[in-house]
């Protein structure tokens, strides 16, 4: 079943308009009053500088606008400016910003980077930072309906938005920002890694925004999840980015792929491989990592702490690899493998490798190709530029970028990703007692699901007189397993109810795009009263496995294929 879902500049129109009425309400409410009582209440609510109502008023258009980043998705040259504002001078700016965010503030402490980014949470306390200056949004981000929307920049900068979104050159917003600084960013942040001349990572692509890092260096990176399940075909600037080495410079015109196995050795070009059949695929990709920080909380584990965000959905189209493989003469055999290597080289100059069956390889319904095209764009550097393997349905790493060398062998490759990384182990199994040698790589992926909106620690209102609210995500399963049935819990499985799904008809088997689902959930008066909520989410597959419920029962030390419940707290206001 499809649905027709708002495309996300709607929405962002929408959250803009809602924010505008919000904060006229405020205004009217204020203002009136009985027995002389209004002009006292907008003398000293809104005259007195500083005061808690006007940093809350000029907060909400703040955030607001803060949420318009989204917006440069799909208009980046719509720039609404907000009513009743007087734009400052260019003047103006730049002596505030001297005076406020290009200046240390002595009084106040000094924050490093990666102190601010632990503060990405309510329970941690939301900060933000502009220029040089560490701002705790915390309060605001609990008394306003949007408040939310902050969490998506929590822990990072808010200068890439307010670069695009020309409300926020306003006095009146600066000086309210201000009033939320609570210290100054150590040094300067650099981010143009063009300048570190000879370093490996000189050459690294620009990156959007809104992508939060898991790790910088290499370059890992998630979108913010409430983004996620807005789109069935996952932005290609917003698509997870899952780099173990630093990027590749290839020229394409220079680009060769070796193949070695069948009949006789090949070389092909980029130009040779868009030359053969052009084939498409719906396929999602996921890390093996995906929602590890969920299983970090049972107990510590040695891995990037992905959150639920390491998933994208896209297009993919190249050449088969099915058909390559026939034409070099190579015959089906259960116990043979193909190797995947990449450009992307370590210190010791090895390559990025993995391998898969040979099986999978040849199957024209395993749908594994040489893509150079994704969601109809080429592929860009941080996605595999000019050629990457797809085996749709595989954990990620099988899906090797920068692919410069395909091997059928009779063995699986010998790089550590596939001999001493990204395989699984029982929870009772610790550094002291793990044997790599013992345990599968991973291929297909287990089935799992995750809430995207709303998110953990929202504030979140009932819809509508019966009492419901609204909650959507993702749902995928490995091997092509289609996605038949999600259901959530409110009442911890009390009673149970089923989503909606938005998913690509296809046959079972070759299901290998993701499943995005809506569900409204009825909210009891007394769980109005009690203000938490607590919503869980299972998917189950085609073949009718369900995800487990609890993390204890599936930890491993890599904290790989963690796919229990998906839960998320929230406050029902």
């Amino acid at each position: 079943m499809r649905l027709l879902r708002p495309s996300w500049a709607g929405l962002l129109r929408g959250w803009h308009h809602q924010h505008q009425r919000h904060h006229r309400r405020l205004l009217l409410t204020t203002s009136r009053g009985s027995n002389g009582e209004r002009e006292e209440q907008q003398n000293s609510q809104w005259s007195s500088p500083g005061s808690r109502s006007e940093q809350l008023l000029y907060a909400a258009f703040w955030a607001g606008g803060l949420t318009l980043g989204y917006h440069w998705l799909t208009d980046k040259k719509n720039h609404v400016l907000l009513e009743g504002q007087k734009v400052a001078s260019e003047e103006e700016l730049e002596a505030t910003a001297r005076l406020w965010h290009v200046t240390n503030r002595k009084e106040l402490p000094t924050y490093r980077a990666d102190e601010v980014e632990q503060h990405n949470c309510a329970e941690k306390r939301i900060w933000v930072t502009y220029g040089l200056g560490v701002y705790d949004v915390t309060d605001f981000a609990e008394n306003h309906p949007g408040g939310d929307k902050i969490l998506m920049a929590a822990g990072s900068a808010i200068d890439p938005f307010w670069a695009i979104y020309q409300q926020h050159n306003t006095l009146e917003v600066l000086e309210l920002l201000e009033g939320f600084r609570i210290g100054n960013l150590e040094g300067l942040v650099v981010t143009n890694v063009d300048d570190e001349l000879g370093s490996p990572w000189s050459e690294e692509p620009q990156r959007h925004a809104l992508l939060k890092p898991a790790s910088k260096r290499p370059f890992n990176a998630e979108p913010p999840i409430g983004l996620l399940a807005e789109q069935f075909y996952t932005p290609n600037e917003l698509f997870y980015v899952r780099n173990h080495l630093p990027v590749p410079v290839i020229n394409p015109e220079d680009y060769e792929l070796e193949i070695e196995g069948g009949a006789k050795d090949k070389t092909l070009t980029l130009e040779g491989i868009k030359a053969l059949p052009k084939h498409s695929v719906t396929a999602a990709i996921m890390c093996g990592g995906n929602r590890r920080s969920e299983m970090t909380k049972v107990k510590a584990v040695k891995g990037l702490s992905w959150g639920a965000g390491a998933v994208g959905n896209a297009k993919w189209s190249g050449a088969r690899l099915c058909d390559v493989l026939r034409e070099q003469g190579v015959q089906p055999d259960e116990t043979k493998h193909v190797i995947f290597e990449g450009a992307d080289l370590d210190p010791t100059s090895h390559p990025y490798g993995a391998s898969i069956p040979l099986a999978k390889a040849l199957d024209p319904r395993g749908d594994v190709i040489l893509a150079y095209e994704m969601n109809d764009e080429p592929l860009s550097r941080d996605h595999g530029f000019p050629i990457r393997v797809i085996v749709p349905g595989t954990v990620g790493a099988r899906n090797v970028k920068w692919l410069t060398r395909i091997v059928v062998a009779d063995k699986e490759s010998d790089s550590h990703w596939q001999q001493n990384d990204y395989k699984g182990f029982s929870p009772s199994t610790d550094w002291d007692t793990v044997d790599f040698s013992k345990s599968d790589a991973i291929q297909a992926m287990p089935v799992t699901s995750a809430i995207c909106t709303p998110q953990a620690g929202a504030r979140v209102k009932v819809d509508d007189d019966e009492g419901h609210i609204t909650v959507r995500g993702y749902a995928w399963s490995g091997g092509g397993r289609k996605i038949v049935r999600v259901d959530l819990t409110n009442d911890e499985g009390a009673s149970w109810h089923v989503a909606e799904l938005e998913q690509e008809e296809m046959p079972d088997g070759r299901h290998y795009g993701w499943s995005l689902w809506t569900a409204r959930l009825p909210v009891s008066e007394a769980q109005r009263k009690a203000g938490d909520v607590e919503i869980w989410a299972k998917a189950v597959d085609s073949a009718y496995n369900v995800q487990p419920e609890k993390f204890e029962h599936i930890w491993n030390l890599r904290g790989v294929l963690a796919n229990a419940y998906h839960k998320v707290k929230v406050k029902i206001i």
